[in-house]
């Protein structure tokens, strides 16, 4: 395998898995919640060894969290502590949730902020998205207590999202809080070192991701603003060269890291992909000859087979997903087709077997065809219509789960029953007649003819007792699944589109690769620099030598990049001149300068707005006991006056 200071850096979907990568034991006190017994442990240490090397880091070894893992699990733990007393009994979400809210106070904020002190105030935000995992953890382990387990949960993302928002200081928020990386302690050992930004993906905390500095974060990921310091892996610093208006400093291979561009080459990867399918397939070969498009075709098919095998070797049984499921089918079905041409051109021209191999290729290759166009959709999920639209086919995906276990249940057991009947008379002949009339019925076709004669009235009645279950009951519990991960997805549409966004520029970043090379560029590196070099030459020898591979392979896209680097540059320059955020932009309404104060505009504004932080019945309460409070003032001025009146009249007398 290649020499990486890191493992290969894309597509790393399901590392993760949910945040759940440690063991769950923490403490002695927490010993039912976070525990999952000794072979569950086992596994956990097995694969927090195994997604070790998978995250960002240039060394051989993870460097250490920045803060003892014991004094973040302190922060963790007081962070718990002080929900589970603003939260101490079940609660509807949207009072926590809903703007100035009455039990996520300011206060509340204030405290959770001061959870670790000056000298830890950092990691705060990372331990309320344990204390997030912890709960969720709770809930599924004290199923009375889930509904409030789960709300804590949510106060964990509002807190932290408040705590984000607040921060005003960009740097200390982007590299302290968002990208520095924090261990816990997990029975006496400290955990994989994670930062809030990957932790929140994992987690899928929404109202953490779609929080104001999470995207900047996010953004300046993307843009590879925020670059892996090379001397301390542990730290994300500026991109050196962000204000550097030279085109030539901009010429570099080693940008080809940056989630952007290597999402375009991705892109564009696969619409060359796309189209060679396409002219491979429109151009039939009567000899079974390969020609120049199909040998391209099969060459990408090879470099993407790599990549997805060198994943799965590093990642395991987590790496598998919907997409890398529906890609592997994909480049089975394509190499079948080419062994079937193999196997057609090793027999001579002009015989049968040799149509027959080459027409069954070409039958699998254009098998394969609505799963190219499909596969498209998986690179355009940047764009917010297609990745939206992607969040609710994978939801859809999952919750067909439910109905296809209820169906295949179902089909065993009407299966059984149908051959039986068959196979009375020791003759089992309808086999096939059965599974086509079962199949028919799931796909809302059912055929009746055929079954009055089958072992009557059995066979009939039975079918009718099958229909209905499958077409009245299963198909409409597929329909009400189906749409409620619609409803869910799309009325969070906007959060759900920056989670998907976040987590694929996580892929890019959290497992880099010193020298990247995309499939099927990766073949390159695989029989050009490893096989022949990588294992007696020199370090830096073969560092210099891939970024001249590179440079020579990206060199198209590098020449459109540094342009567009070298336009940016401008723009961070000029909002630099202004005091302005780097990514700043001018917009119509910001180009005329208007002094509302002076024209006393304002000042009508503030008179005439409303209170929307205090609900307009509260606000009249607080009037009235204010008017109350006067009216009390005045009777006991009065009652006083009374007093000091009467006794002047009776010293008087």
């Amino acid at each position: 395998m290649p020499r990486r200071h890191s493992e290969d850096r894309t597509r790393w979907t399901n590392v993760s898995c949910q945040g759940q990568l440690e063991p769950r034991k923490l403490s002695t006190n927490h010993q039912q919640i976070f525990s999952g017994g000794r072979a569950g442990q086992d596994t956990r240490h097995h694969l927090r060894d195994e997604v070790q090397s998978l995250l960002p880091t240039r060394r051989n070894e993870l460097p250490p969290s920045p803060i003892p893992a014991k004094e973040v699990t302190t922060v963790a733990l007081r962070l718990k502590h002080q929900i589970e007393q603003v939260i101490p009994c079940e609660l509807e979400e949207d009072l926590i949730t809903k703007p100035h809210s009455g039990i996520i106070t300011d206060a509340v904020v204030k405290t959770a902020s001061e959870a670790g002190g000056q000298d830890y105030k950092s990691c705060v935000v990372y331990g309320l998205l344990v204390c997030k995992r912890w709960f969720k953890r709770q809930a599924l382990l004290e199923l009375w207590d889930s509904d409030m387990h789960d709300v804590r949960a949510v106060a964990c993302e509002v807190i932290a999202k408040r705590l984000i928002e607040g921060e005003d200081d960009q740097e200390y928020l982007l590299e302290d809080i968002l990208l520095k990386r924090y261990s816990i302690l997990i029975d006496g050992e400290e955990s994989v070192p994670a930062n809030v930004v990957e932790r929140a993906v994992d987690l899928h905390a929404l109202r953490v991701i779609g929080s104001s500095g999470y995207q900047k974060c996010i953004q300046y990921l993307w843009r590879g603003w925020l670059v892996q310091d090379d001397d301390d892996p542990a730290r994300f610093v500026d991109y050196k060269e962000k204000t550097d208006t030279n085109y030539w400093s901009h010429l570099d291979p080693d940008r080809m890291r940056v989630p952007r561009y290597q999402n375009a080459l991705q892109v564009i990867f696969s619409i060359v992909y796309l189209a060679l399918y396409t002219g491979a397939i429109n151009t039939v070969n009567p000899t079974g000859d390969l020609d120049v498009v199909e040998i391209v075709l099969y060459i990408f098919t090879l470099g993407f087979i790599t990549d997805e095998f060198s994943k799965f070797w590093k990642v395991g049984r987590y790496y598998l997903g919907f997409w890398n499921i529906f890609n592997s089918t994909l480049y089975t079905l394509l190499t079948v087709s080419f062994i079937l041409r193999m196997v057609a051109l090793a027999h001579p021209l002009q015989t049968h077997d040799r149509h027959r191999f080459n027409e069954l290729s070409y039958n699998f290759l254009a098998f394969s065809a609505p799963m190219f166009w499909m596969r498209l959709l998986l690179y355009l999920d940047t764009f917010r219509f297609f990745g939206a639209m992607l969040v609710v086919l994978r939801v859809m995906m999952r919750e067909s789960l439910i109905f296809f276990a209820l169906l295949i249940v179902v089909l065993i057991g009407f299966l059984q029953g149908f051959i039986g009947m068959d196979q009375v008379d020791d003759n089992l002949t309808a086999t096939g007649f059965i599974v086509k009339a079962m199949l028919n019925a799931i796909m809302t076709s059912p055929e009746f003819d055929g079954f009055d004669n089958f072992a009557p009235p059995f066979g009939l009645i039975l079918y009718y007792i099958f229909t209905f279950v499958v077409m009245v009951l299963l198909l409409n519990i597929l329909i009400a699944l189906y749409n409620s991960a619609y409803e869910d997805i799309a009325g969070n549409a906007i959060d759900e589109y920056m989670g998907l966004f976040a987590q694929k520029t996580m892929q890019f970043v959290r497992a880099p690769d010193e020298n990247v090379f995309i499939a099927p560029f990766n073949l390159i590196e695989l029989f050009c620099l490893v096989l022949p070099f990588e294992w007696w030459m020199p370090n830096d020898q073969y560092q210099r030598l891939n970024d001249y591979v590179m440079g020579v392979i990206y060199s198209p896209l590098l020449l459109v990049t540094a342009a567009i680097e070298t336009s940016q540059a401008h723009t961070v320059r000029g909002n630099r001149s202004r005091n302005e955020s780097d990514d700043d932009t001018i917009e119509e309404w910001e180009q005329v300068d208007v002094d509302f104060e002076s024209d006393g505009w304002d000042k009508k504004v503030q008179a005439s707005k409303p209170d929307v932080a205090t609900d307009a019945a509260v606000a009249e309460v607080r009037k009235l006991r204010a008017e109350m409070q006067e009216l009390k003032e005045i009777v006991l001025s009065l009652k006083s006056d009374s007093r000091a009146s009467h006794q002047d009249g009776t010293n008087g007398a």
